[in-house]
């Protein structure tokens, strides 16, 4: 495995990358390469869990520079910043030696981000897309902000699609987390093959019992800060539609929950009935004592974990189309959707208003989940995927390599 990040249990795409390393390890040996900080306070925990799954976990450290600096070298040089930035030297070396040292039936890569690597012509390589990562930025282009902004996610999305494709057409197996997006790549790569591979979550884990009782009309939105779309979210959510559902719940609160606030969204905290956490343990103890979930996403791909976890916990979600997008749910029976800050106000303070309801969304999402979104069923579709294609490819027709 190949990833952008250290994968570990709590949060986003490195909980689904933990979790498909996890249902390999169960039936094949696996050696896992990472971008990451160790010291991060997600990853340092993970890695004696890591090394346990797999034969050999190595972590090579983010290539340096700041983030805005390497945003202007990249459209200086006419690239897509986002799909070089995690090119780095070192895990070149790194992909090398592990590739002449053991004999890997397939490559898997968690992102288009990581398929720019090279790789020898006999490995089959499988790209796993989190996201379409051209389509979450031509999504952040739309959204408000500063012109500047929108007109970098507009050059970004344009290079990026084009990128993104290619390496989507030289993997042996697209791997998506929804129908919705095995149409789009179908459509654009009908070459290829494209399993379904879903988000899932750890129904044992992420479940009511053990925790505090929810607190009558809190909501909680959760996700890292330093993601701009939940930024985006927490900021649009907080300007447009909080002061509406104060004015009809006066006694609302809102505890926004994720690492790493910008300072923009540090400073929600100043106002009525908001909390920004920053980092915590552990993000269950919140949504146990939520009342309801808000996902007010304008931008984003693939499906989202928060919403699956929120079920699990059996919280009813109000969601923008965006936020929910790509999951089997039912509007009014796993959650209500608004598109646009009345009806998303609308929806919070009608559940908000109506516990009954909202639990008896809770208990449906529960049931959903535990049906269809399990990990253990995640990891069936995977490992059922895996086997067709490095039966049908063994020699490692597909292979994700621009010949570096």
């Amino acid at each position: 495995m190949l990833s952008p990040h250290v994968p570990h249990r709590h949060s986003g795409a490195n909980a689904r990358s933990f979790h498909l390393l996890a249902a390999l390890a169960a039936q094949h040996v696996v050696s896992l390469l990472a971008l990451g900080d160790v010291s991060d306070v997600a990853a340092a925990p993970a890695m004696d869990e890591l090394r346990k799954l797999t034969k050999s976990v190595r972590v090579m450290h983010i290539p340096p520079g700041t983030k805005r600096w390497r945003q202007i070298v990249a459209v200086a040089r006419g690239r897509s910043y986002r799909l070089t930035a995690f090119t780095s030297d070192p895990m070149q070396e790194a992909i090398d030696e592990t590739l002449a040292r053991d004999d890997c039936d397939a490559v898997l890569i968690e992102g288009s981000t990581m398929a720019g690597y090279r790789l020898p012509p006999n490995v089959t390589c499988v790209l796993n897309e989190h996201n379409l990562e051209y389509e979450l930025l031509e999504r952040q282009s739309r959204t408000e902000g500063p012109k500047w902004r929108k007109f970098y996610y507009r050059l970004e999305a344009r290079r990026a699609l084009r990128v993104e494709l290619q390496r989507c057409a030289r993997a042996a197996l697209l791997l998506v987390t929804s129908e919705r997006e095995r149409r789009i790549l179908q459509e654009r790569v009908p070459m290829r093959p494209i399993r379904v591979v879903p988000n899932g979550v750890d129904t044992a884990e992420w479940r009511i019992e053990g925790f505090e009782p929810l607190i009558p009309r809190r909501i909680v939105f959760t996700g890292r800060m330093d993601y701009y779309p939940n930024h985006q979210a927490a900021l649009f959510f907080a300007r447009h539609c909080w002061p509406l559902v104060r004015a009809r719940v006066p006694e609302a609160t809102w505890d926004i929950v994720g690492a790493s606030p910008a300072a923009a969204v540090t400073e929600l905290g100043k106002r009525p009935g908001i909390t920004v956490t920053g980092w915590v343990d552990d993000v269950r103890p919140y949504l146990a004592r939520a009342a309801l979930v808000v996902v007010p996403l304008l931008a984003g791909s693939g499906t989202r974990l928060k919403i699956l976890q929120a079920l699990a916990m059996q919280k009813a979600v109000v969601s923008t189309p965006i936020g929910c997008e790509g999951l089997a749910l039912e509007p009014g029976k796993h959650l209500e959707i608004g598109d646009g800050p009345a009806e998303l106000a609308g929806s919070v303070v009608r559940l908000l208003n109506d516990p009954t309801r909202a639990a008896a969304m809770g208990a449906a999402g529960r049931a959903l989940v535990e049906s269809t979104y399990t990990w253990q069923e995640v990891g069936s579709h995977l490992l059922q995927a895996l086997d067709v294609i490095v039966q049908r490819d063994p020699t490692g027709e597909g292979v994700c390599s621009e010949g570096k």
